[in-house]
């Protein structure tokens, strides 16, 4: 199967079935397979042909799963560029990926060749112009999924239409999902994860995608209530609301998926008290794409654990030499295909990041995931520590070493260094500790300098300020200190300094 005919099932059986629901409506089966091939004639008009590059920079609605469903179709390589990134970001992002067309929304900052607004979108829908056929391969470039290393530098990981469909069927296959599948999302689709997730798992399993346009407290209630959602997958700190809400009616509810951050134990029970259901939680990678493990659909789970290995995976622990370790021991989680079972050989690795033009292979051998744990004999997966040094605030990734960058461009900073404190509800949140060239630091103005530079989660909400960094013998900053520095100078309050 190719996502071009991803659909071709329900269209045969069900084509008047509800394929998406989203703020501005709904489409069947057949109204997607409509739009889905006037907007593959709308780029192909555009100059689109296979192997170039679609970004799309739209809210959760019907456009943008019609757009990644055309793109497909002619062959193009699909990047989404997130709405929320501050311009610097989005451009780099544009930059990296050199785009033909850019399908933009109203937050999108970008003006750059290529750039096609609203309006004319739907104009060019409109007109039903026909894209020639195009021979699709399982294992050409078709998506790319920016991601980043603890360099902070965006890498822009590609994918095949295989590996961007493998998810959806083999979780279609071990949950039994069918037809009455309601899969909500909340996150935004122009991570390409959240496509894998959304519209690709609900047309294999012939059921609805409900697209989300609201990630509070309120908003996915009302989405869950209001549109009988059966799966939904949020971040932790949206289940730590939901969870001192007892009257949210999430009645529909079969499942409720966990994952960009860790699931503390003690917020699976407290979910569980207040609305009956457990969470399933959850390990993910951008580079495989999407869920590598995941809690049985049963309900059962074990305390610290992130659920069981997915069949189309081998995922062990490793040293650092890079010898395999025995079950149950700790090391480096790396990433291969199954090699036995009904999945042997589904998967194959990213194709490689995109750069300059083309796509980099990746290093020969199992993917390494920078993700300290265990895998036990049984395939229950528990990440232990974090090698990178990503603070994951909230489910979203910030990348110290980019926000330190911001702040020591001010002239009033000598030295800076970001780092994690805990958070009951977000997980951990953005620290700031900083030495200035001379007096008190303006912490009001680095915080203004990084709200014009990064995007609102990356600002650091509590400030240090110290007469120097604590570096070793080499002159690098010793970072396991600087949450012990930060707690001593604080108060732990946001916006403390």
């Amino acid at each position: 199967m190719t996502i071009a005919k991803v659909l071709d099932t329900a269209l045969a059986s069900r084509p008047h079935a509800t394929a998406v629901e989203a703020a501005s409506g709904s489409w069947s089966y057949a109204d997607l397979d409509d739009r889905a091939r006037r907007a593959a004639g709308a780029l192909w008009s555009l100059g689109v042909r296979p192997g170039d590059r679609v970004a799309a920079c739209l809210p959760n609605d019907l456009d943008i799963v019609a757009a990644f469903h055309g793109a497909q179709r002619i062959g193009a390589i699909w990047a989404g560029i997130g709405e929320a990134l501050a311009a610097g970001e989005q451009r780099y992002l544009y930059d990296l990926c050199a785009p033909t067309v850019v399908l933009a929304g109203p937050r999108c900052l970008l003006t750059t060749p290529g750039t096609v607004d609203p309006e004319q979108w739907a104009k060019l829908v409109a007109r039903d112009e026909r894209a020639p056929e195009v021979a699709a391969d399982l294992d050409a470039p078709a998506g790319i999924a920016f991601t980043s290393g603890t360099s902070g530098n965006p890498k822009a990981v590609v994918h095949s239409q295989r590996n961007l469909l493998l998810p959806g069927a083999t979780l279609v296959a071990t949950r039994g999902y069918g037809p009455d599948l309601r899969k909500g999302d909340s996150f935004a689709l122009t991570m390409i994860n959240l496509m894998v997730l959304s519209t690709l798992l609900t047309a294999q399993a012939g059921g609805t995608a409900v697209i989300m346009n609201r990630r509070d407290v309120d908003g996915v209630t009302e989405w869950i209530s209001d549109r009988r959602v059966t799966v939904w997958n949020g971040a932790p700190a949206q289940l730590y609301d939901l969870a001192a809400r007892p009257r949210a009616d999430l009645s529909s509810l079969r499942e409720v998926w966990s994952g960009g951050s860790d699931t503390p134990d003690a917020l699976r029970r407290a979910f569980a008290d207040t609305h009956g259901l457990h969470p399933r939680t959850t390990y993910g990678l951008t580079e495989a794409p999407t869920v590598v493990s995941i809690d049985p659909v049963d309900g059962a789970w074990r305390p610290g654990a992130s659920g069981r290995v997915m069949p189309q995976y081998d995922v062990a622990a490793y040293d650092d030499a890079g010898r395999r370790l025995p079950p149950g021991e700790l090391g480096e989680l790396r990433l291969a295909g199954a090699s036995s079972g009904p999945w042997a050989g589904a998967w194959t690795p990213l194709l490689g990041h995109w750069e300059d033009g083309r796509v980099r292979p990746p290093e020969p051998g199992p993917f390494a995931t920078g993700d300290i744990g265990t895998v036990d004999a049984d395939g229950w997966l528990s990440v232990l520590d974090r090698k990178k040094l990503v603070i994951i605030r909230g489910g979203a990734n910030v990348y110290p070493l980019e926000v330190e960058r911001v702040i020591a461009a001010h002239p009033g900073v000598a030295q800076v260094a970001v780092c994690p404190v805990p958070d009951d509800r977000l997980g951990q949140r953005v620290a700031a500790v900083v030495a200035s060239t001379g007096g008190a630091v303006d912490f009001p103005a680095l915080a203004e300098l990084c709200r014009r530079d990064l995007a609102p989660y990356k600002v650091p909400e509590v400030w240090t300020q110290v007469d120097a960094l604590p570096v070793n013998a080499m002159g690098k900053v010793k970072r396991t200190e600087l949450p012990g520095l930060v707690a001593a100078r604080n108060d732990g309050s946001p916006g403390s300094a």
